[in-house]
Order: C-alpha cells, then sequence, then structure tokens
C-alpha cells in the first residue's frame, strides 16, 4: 500500500469518527491519535488501525462494541477486500490484489525518490556535528559523530526539512595555545635548539612536520633560545611508579607548566606567534576537511569561533541586564540554576577572561538568530553534563529551549584481536579515522557506525567488517542488490528485457507468503524513512536495509527467477514468461528500494561483489 493510499485509510477513520460524533456517540471535542500500522501477521489483513480502543473511554464504551460503529461508519472504498474486528477492539483491513501491488508502481515511477515527502517542507533545522578541536587529525570516535550526523542530515532533508550542515570550529582559547606553543617548540627544535619537550603539549608527528614547513619558510627568524622561553616557568610533572604499578604525581605542575610556556612565546614572540597558531591551525583544518570529504561528509558551513568575539560581550550584557549575572570570588557567574542546572556557571574568570561557556552561549544566540526553526547538536557521550547550562542560557535569553535538541553519541572502542586500541590526541597514539577507512572501507565503517542506538557504546571489530560473509550486515545488504543486478545481467545476455508495466494478472503471480511479506515490507519503507528522521535514529534504517536485504535472500534462494528453459537455450512458455516478468519486477524493486536507503546512508549500491 502506497504512502497515499495509508492516507485514504486514515481519512476514511476519520470520516466515520465525525459521523459518530454527530451522532453523540462520541463527545464533539475528542482527539483522534490513533495509529495505523502494518500487520506483522498475515492473516490479520495489511492494516491494523487501534481506533477504538483510543476511543472507548470517551465514547464510554466498549471497544469492540465500538469497533462495529466505526467500521459501520466507514465509507466504501475500491481498495479494501474485507475489514474484520479482532482481539479487544482492533480493526484489521485487507487489501484487494491491485492496492497491495500499487507500492510497486509507486517504486518504479518515482525510482530514486520513492520513500521521499515533503511532511516538513519550509522547516530550516541544522544539525552541527563532529566540531572536534582543530589539534589533530579525526581518530575513531570522531568517524561516529561524522557518520551519525551525516546520516540524520540526510534523512531529515528526505522528510522534507531544509538542513544546513555546520562544524564549529574551536579555533580560539587555551586548546589552540598548547598547540601553538607546541609547534614552535618543535620549530626550535628544528632549528637545533635543545628543548625539553612538555608533558603536556601535543606530541604527534604531525606537529613536528608543521615546524618542519615553517622552518622552510622563515628559517631562524623566530628562533628564541629555549631558556628564555622556560624562564620563570613553573616546573612540569614529575611522575613515579609506585609498587602497585600506577604512575604518581611526585612534583609539578603540567597545566602551569604548558600556560607558562605559553605566555612567555607570546612575549617573545610578539604578533609572530600568530604564525605559529595560524600555520598549525590552517593545517590540521585542512586535514580534518580533506579526511572528512573523502568519507562523503560535506558541510555548508564551517563556522570559526573567532568569528563571535564580538558578541559575547553584548550577549553576557543581556544576560547581565536580566539580571542573571552576579560576582562572586572576582568571577562572573550566570544563574543557571534558575533554568534547572545543578549549580550556577563561570562565564568570566577573575583575571577578566571569558570562559568556553560564554563562547557557547553567544554561538548558540547566533545560530537562533540565522532563522533556524530547529538546532540539533551531535555532541560525544562526554559533554551530558554541558546540555542543561546550554539549554538554561537559551531561557535566559527568552528562546525556547525546546528548539535545540542534543543527541549524544557514545564512545567507539576499536580492536585488533584482544588488544584495545588507545586513542589519546595528545600524545598522539591514536588510531585515525583515515586509518580505519584506509582499512576496512568508507561503506563498512559508516554502516557500523550508525548500525546501533547513538547512546549504546560501539565495539569495532576490524575482522567483522572487512569480511564477506552474512555476518558481515553492510556487505549482505550490498550483495541483495547486486544480485539482482547479476540476473538483470544474465536476461540482458540471454536477448530479454524485464516489462515493467506488466498487468495485475502477472503480479498476482507473486502469491508467496514470502512475497507478500517482502511487497510489505518495500510498503513500509516511506514510514521507515519517517521515524529514522523524527526520532533521530539512523540505525532504524540500517535495521530495516538489514531485513529486507536477509528476506530477499531467502526468497531468491527458494525461487527460481529465471527459467531453466531460458539460461539453456529454449523459448520459455508463456507461463514461465509471465512468472519470470513478475518476479523480476518485484526484484527491481527491492533493488531500487536498497540503493535508496544506502544512498541516505552515504554507501554504495554494488553492480557486482
Amino acid at each position: 500500500m502506497s504512502q497515499a493510499q495509508i492516507d485514504t485509510l486514515a481519512t476514511l477513520f476519520e470520516h466515520a469518527i465525525q459521523t459518530l460524533k454527530a451522532e453523540d456517540v462520541l463527545p464533539a471535542d475528542w482527539q483522534n491519535n490513533s495509529q495505523i500500522t502494518r500487520t506483522k501477521d498475515l492473516s490479520h489483513g495489511d492494516f491494523a488501525s487501534n481506533i477504538a480502543l483510543t476511543a472507548a473511554k470517551a465514547a464510554k464504551s466498549n471497544p469492540r462494541m465500538l469497533a462495529e460503529k466505526i467500521v459501520n461508519a466507514l465509507p466504501e472504498n475500491q481498495d479494501i477486500r474485507q475489514i474484520e474486528i479482532a482481539g479487544p477492539g482492533f480493526i484489521n483491513v485487507f487489501l484487494n490484489s491491485d492496492a497491495k501491488f500499487a507500492v510497486l508502481n509507486d517504486i518504479f515511477t518515482q525510482q530514486e525518490r520513492f520513500g521521499l515527502s515533503d511532511q516538513f517542507d519550509g522547516q530550516k533545522i541544522q544539525v552541527e556535528f563532529v566540531s572536534a578541536n582543530p589539534t589533530s587529525s579525526l581518530h575513531v570516535g570522531h568517524g561516529r559523530g561524522a557518520a551519525f550526523g551525516m546520516s540524520l542530515s540526510n534523512l531529515l532533508e528526505a522528510v522534507g526539512f531544509e538542513v544546513s550542515r555546520e562544524y564549529y570550529v574551536n579555533d580560539a582559547g587555551r586548546q589552540m595555545d598548547i598547540l601553538a606553543t607546541s609547534t614552535y617548540l618543535r620549530y626550535l627544535q628544528a632549528n637545533d635548539e635543545q628543548v625539553v619537550f612538555p608533558s603536556n603539549a601535543y606530541k604527534g608527528d604531525y606537529v613536528r612536520d608543521i615546524a618542519e614547513t615553517l622552518k622552510t619558510q622563515h628559517g631562524a627568524s623566530y628562533v628564541h633560545s629555549f631558556e628564555q622561553v622556560v624562564k620563570g616557568v613553573p616546573a612540569d610533572a614529575i611522575y613515579e611508579t609506585n609498587a602497585n604499578g600506577e604512575k604518581v604525581l611526585v612534583s609539578g605542575d603540567k597545566e602551569a607548566h604548558i600556560d607558562g610556556l605559553t605566555a612567555n612565546s607570546k612575549a617573545l614572540l610578539g604578533d609572530g606567534y600568530g604564525v605559529f597558531l595560524n600555520a598549525a591551525l590552517s593545517s590540521i583544518l585542512a586535514d580534518i576537511k580533506d579526511d572528512l570529504n573523502d568519507f562523503g561528509v560535506h558541510y555548508q558551513c564551517w563556522f570559526s569561533e573567532r568569528s563571535i568575539d564580538n558578541e559575547i560581550e553584548p550577549v553576557l550584557q543581556i544576560l547581565d541586564e536580566k539580571g542573571y549575572l552576579y560576582e562572586k570570588d572576582g568571577n562572573i557567574w550566570f544563574k543557571s540554576t534558575e533554568f534547572g542546572d545543578e549549580k550556577d556557571r563561570v562565564v568570566r574568570r577573575a583575571n577578566g577572561q571569558t570562559t568556553y561557556f560564554a563562547s557557547d552561549i553567544a554561538y548558540h544566540k547566533n545560530k537562533f538568530d540565522r532563522g533556524f526553526d530547529k538546532v540539533i547538536n551531535v555532541w560525544g557521550a562526554d559533554h551530558h553534563g554541558y546540555v542543561p547550562r546550554v539549554k538554561a542560557a537559551l531561557l535566559a535569553l527568552g528562546i525556547d529551549a525546546e528548539r535545540l535538541d542534543v543527541v549524544l553519541v557514545q564512545f567507539v572502542a576499536l580492536w585488533r584481536g584482544d588488544e584495545k586500541v588507545p586513542m589519546s590526541s595528545r600524545s598522539g597514539q591514536f588510531v585515525t579515522l583515515r586509518d580505519l577507512r584506509h582499512e576496512v572501507g568508507n561503506d563498512a565503517a559508516r554502516f557500523y557506525y550508525v548500525a546501533r542506538k547513538p547512546e549504546v557504546h560501539v565495539d569495532f571489530d576490524l575482522e567483522l567488517a572487512k569480511s564477506q560473509s552474512k555476518d558481515n550486515q553492510v556487505y549482505y545488504i550490498q550483495y541483495a542488490h547486486a544480485r539482482v543486478c547479476r540476473v538483470l545481467e544474465k536476461l540482458q545476455n540471454s536477448g530479454f528485457v524485464v516489462d515493467d508495466t506488466i498487468g495485475l494478472a502477472q503480479q498476482t503471480l507473486l502469491n508467496a507468503p514470502n512475497e507478500d511479506e517482502l511487497i510489505k515490507l518495500l510498503a513500509g519503507y516511506p514510514a521507515t524513512l519517517l521515524r529514522a528522521a523524527t526520532g533521530y535514529e539512523p540505525h532504524v534504517l540500517t535495521n530495516y536495509l538489514k531485513e529486507l536485504a536477509a528476506l530477499f535472500h531467502g526468497w531468491y534462494d527458494s525461487n527460481r527467477i529465471l527459467p531453466v528453459s531460458l539460461t539453456s537455450g529454449e523459448t520459455p512458455s508463456t507461463e514461465e514468461m509471465d512468472l519470470m516478468q513478475a518476479r523480476l519486477r518485484l526484484s527491481k524493486a527491492v533493488r531500487q528500494v536498497l540503493a535508496n536507503g544506502l544512498g541516505l546512508l552515504g554507501l554504495s549500491a554494488p553492480s557486482s561483489m
């Protein structure tokens, strides 16, 4: 049954409800919140409605008795063959054959647009995802946010939203200073300075590469002695291993040490400090963009944190004028507890510097000032405590916090045998997203990243992702698509073509239970997209594709599509040709829906494997 026919069925039930209201069976103000769902058991019809159960209390009636009145009030419709009342009051609807096969016509007419809708046309939505600090390459954990955010954006567009994908570039603040200082120290080493590299600096080889490039470009122009850089700086942290094998801090302060090196570097270099900061930022950001582009992840906007520097003070002034800021211990605090947060938050430190949270308040105000009806932030699970304070700030600014949704994506554990691979951007000892893609391929990475609910941890099995077996879910789905392509290729080599305009008499040859199930599942694709999009659950689509592929493989293995006579060079009978055309048409419909679903997830639909 097509989506249009589902809407028609809903209209029929609404007509019946209005009739019962006019007869005072139901109150005039009763709101119809019932559902029409596809039945799992074909003996229960094609669709079931729970309308009698939801309306029984308002009608002060037994649900089955009310169901009889609803059925009697339903207008006649040529698509409906039979209506039954089942169980406590469910209304089961059986369709005529031509209505059942209407979905195949829809698929062939709409092709790659089958399943898409304009239900949310005119609504602007922003999806911000990944937004990793540009201090190192993306690791496998970032890859999950990238795959999820891109798939979600595609799904939202599929149901009519105007989607803007955004990456928030944290190109200001302390982390960028640590990166710039790390780069400067490697630059000094490249110029033969004896440097004791700090424990809290960025140690990856990419920092050395940036420093070498700067040496090539500028020679020794920015060299100062390491003694000047480290002068007056608190000692770095020193650790010892205790009897239990644990590292214990003996002396020093790694945070104060790196901050001191940064302060001295800025003083020594003056404007030259920006050379190191901008070189590191440009190099790493370019690497991130290339990595995401190769992963099939694209953005409409790369939003610079620096660009809102002049918006922080005005937004703090608004909060202050509304009475939501106060001073304590030299710091300026936001009264976030008045809006449900567990404690108040600092927005300006005693040294006069604003906090990351202050920048985030300005950034989120900027989002809504740009006219988005809804904003979705895809954050790592470690940001869960940040959600209440951001929503509190929106409420304080007079912005409906319900317009902001935050999806928390859990961590990814990458396994090589029994060894769990560490991921630390400071040490540089991590597996990059690029490494993962090169090993298992984009398709496997994209699929397994979104195959589970975002709030569930993912243990990424490298060997499974590379295997060519039914246990590898993405391979199994793509293989179903390729199997249909192979059949069509054989048919073409035999000199025959698929007749996509076959009549109802031939389509009714598809009367086996698994063929009915396939057709019903195909008809459920539009509703699946709607559920996956509005629930922010791409895994709903992956589960659907797995089910469709498994059902198709089972049907394919138990039913011969091309007649034996065709492959042996004989002329098939009329009966054989009719059945072949009907099964080919069903196969092509499956192939089309698989391709559509894989495309929304950013996966390929191969014609051979």
